[in-house]
């Protein structure tokens, strides 16, 4: 036995453990429940807003879990438009003396994708220290496909359903 303990050790290793045996996943129950994290943004790191906030909702998700409902924290993170359109610029113009329109739209994408690799990794990894129970599996981005077309089909739903009324 260790003179001292590792938490940080044991936190990994029993995270990894429940994240492994599925223990952040929905039962079976009759009973929903479910939390959607408003993302974070893909340009930076958590801070202490969302610590606070991913405890209140991580208390819950675990209360209803207990409670036997079936329960889902839905993991996301957002594309964040401008900021993220900053800082891909920004990291361009320095590393590359290039601007987005030197890249053309499609090009300038795929920047912003591998800038979500690298900066929403740092997000999730802290989320993974802090202990947040959500349902990995599920993980979304902003930019995804079929998030993106979702978002799209409601908004459309909503403006045509808004124009019939307005005919009326």
């Amino acid at each position: 036995m260790e003179k001292t303990f590792n938490a940080p050790a044991a936190e990994r290793k029993w995270y990894q453990f429940w994240e492994e045996k599925g223990c952040f996943k929905p039962n079976q129950s009759d009973q929903p429940y479910s939390i959607m994290i408003p993302p974070p943004n893909v340009t930076g790191s958590l801070h202490m807003g969302h610590a606070f906030q991913h405890t209140i909702m991580d208390a819950l998700t675990r209360y209803h879990r207990m409670q036997g409902d079936s329960t889902l924290w839905q993991v996301g993170t957002d594309h964040a438009g401008i900021a993220t359109q900053m800082v891909v610029e920004r990291k361009l113009l320095a590393e590359e003396n290039l601007t987005r329109h030197d890249l053309g739209r499609d090009k300038f994408i795929e920047r912003i994708w591998d800038w979500k690799e690298e900066s929403g990794g740092t997000i999730t990894q802290q989320m993974r220290r802090l202990g947040d129970s959500v349902d990995w599996d599920r993980e979304r981005f902003t930019m995804d496909d079929g998030l993106s077309n979702a978002v799209q089909e409601v908004f459309i739903g909503c403006l045509l359903y808004t124009s019939d009324a307005a005919d009326e």
